[in-house]
């Protein structure tokens, strides 16, 4: 039966049956469950174009990316667990792709002019992100992945960066370092300010002068962990430990340490940040690397399931998560030699 024949049926507009199920607050609990059971009951499967302009809903959320070719792996096993989420509800996943800040500023007004998402989610803020500003102004409802300084409160989900490396740099004190190297992403993105913050406030709580030839920054792939790493270790006094921003440019790391003819986990440590893929254990990599471990795909699904409460009438200041990052011990530190 359509929309029209099963709200007949159970004596309901179809304005209101349509919004009972798609979820919206200003109808009674009541009522939603009255049409879910009827729904259940006799089969009904909403015809989604009918029901878009019934609710006036898109059905569909949206992501911007710039730089095409910089959609690797983390973005990838992100965009599983959003879509994961999303199906669930019946909802599609608009992406575009731009070539510069201007070009996405301008990405959003046209999808808040056209109305073909119902919410955008922001990845990847900066400390400062004009892009918040912007889509609260524009009226276009949005969550963030990661965190920014705003003057509204805004809906976001991001992990404890600062205590992740802060763990991390002190596990690699305790075991005697003293010249710990970090690779970690541009400083103007918020989580890479904060793992530095991470870094050094907790190499001066250990007594450790900060050595800037020691800190490395780049986009997050095999090829810039191995070129840092081979600049650690060209330096007069190369570190005997370091800390790579993900399990990606930590490969890079480990290739520069052998081809140096040094042993990962002996001459020189390594911690990772691993954002769990599915294709790349940290426990089958020779020696298993140490892992500040926050899974990806889990973030994705939880902001799907953040945008779905969002675009229920949730306020944005309800929705701000920080969760906290796993460390986990392996093979790959072990004690600085004398």
């Amino acid at each position: 039966m359509n929309l029209k024949e099963f709200a007949a049926r159970i004596g309901l507009s179809q304005t209101t049956v349509s919004r009972a199920m798609s979820g919206y607050p200003e109808v009674k609990a009541e009522t939603r469950a009255r049409v879910l059971e009827a729904a259940e009951r006799l089969g009904y499967r909403p015809n989604s174009i009918a029901q878009r302009l019934a609710t006036g809903r898109a059905g569909a959320i949206g992501i911007v990316f710039q730089g095409g070719g910089r959609f690797g792996p983390h973005s990838s096993e992100f965009m599983g667990g959003l879509s994961t989420r999303l199906q669930q509800e019946g909802i599609d996943i608009l992406v575009s792709t731009v070539e510069s800040a201007q070009d996405e500023a301008a990405a959003y007004r046209r999808l808040a002019a056209s109305k073909r998402v119902d919410a955008v989610i922001v990845h990847t803020p900066a400390r400062t992100d004009e892009r918040i500003a912007l889509l609260q102004a524009l009226g276009l409802p949005f969550i963030v992945h990661g965190r920014s300084e705003a003057e509204k409160p805004f809906a976001f989900l991001d992990i404890d960066n600062f205590g992740a490396i802060a763990a991390a740099t002190k596990h690699l004190a305790a075991l005697g370092h003293r010249r710990i190297a970090l690779i970690n992403g541009d400083t103007a993105s918020t989580y890479a300010r904060d793992r530095d913050k991470g870094y050094r406030r907790t190499l001066a709580a250990e007594g450790i002068a900060v050595d800037p030839a020691l800190t490395g920054h780049g986009e997050f792939t095999d090829e810039t962990g191995f070129r840092l790493m081979q600049g650690f270790l060209a330096l007069p006094a190369p570190p005997t430990a370091v800390i790579a921003g993900s399990m990606m440019s930590a490969l890079g790391a480990m290739r520069a340490i052998r081809i140096a003819g040094l042993a990962v986990g002996e001459d020189v440590s390594l911690i990772a940040h691993d954002d769990v893929f599915p294709y790349l254990s940290p426990d089958n990599l020779v020696p298993a690397v140490t892992t500040t471990q926050s899974p990806i795909r889990a973030a994705g699904e939880r902001i799907g399931d953040m945008a779905l409460r969002l675009l229920q009438g949730e306020a944005p200041e309800a929705l701000q998560e920080v969760w906290p990052v796993e460390f986990v011990i392996r093979g790959s530190t072990g004690a600085a030699r004398s």
